[in-house]
């Protein structure tokens, strides 16, 4: 993914979790984005990855999350 798709993924999610709990989204998002340019991201990082975002995230938003979860995840051939 490159900067450009990060920045829009950021912006997605950002846009859908609770008040307050921006800053950790970012966090979390982050750490993964670095990986990712590492090349070191994996499946477990995508079952780490949604229990934190489920944990932040609008409730209300939480199954349009989780598919878009699941596309990102399939876009690196991790099921």
């Amino acid at each position: 993914m490159d900067k450009q798709g990060q920045e829009m993924f950021l912006n997605f999610i950002i846009e859908r979790v609770q008040e307050g709990k921006e800053e950790e989204a970012r966090a979390i998002l982050a750490e993964n984005f670095k990986k990712l340019e590492a090349g070191t991201f994996t499946q477990a990082d995508i079952a780490a990855f949604v229990p934190k975002m489920i944990s932040i995230i609008k409730p209300e938003k939480l199954a349009e999350l989780q598919a878009v979860a699941m596309q990102f995840a399939g876009s690196f051939g991790i099921k």
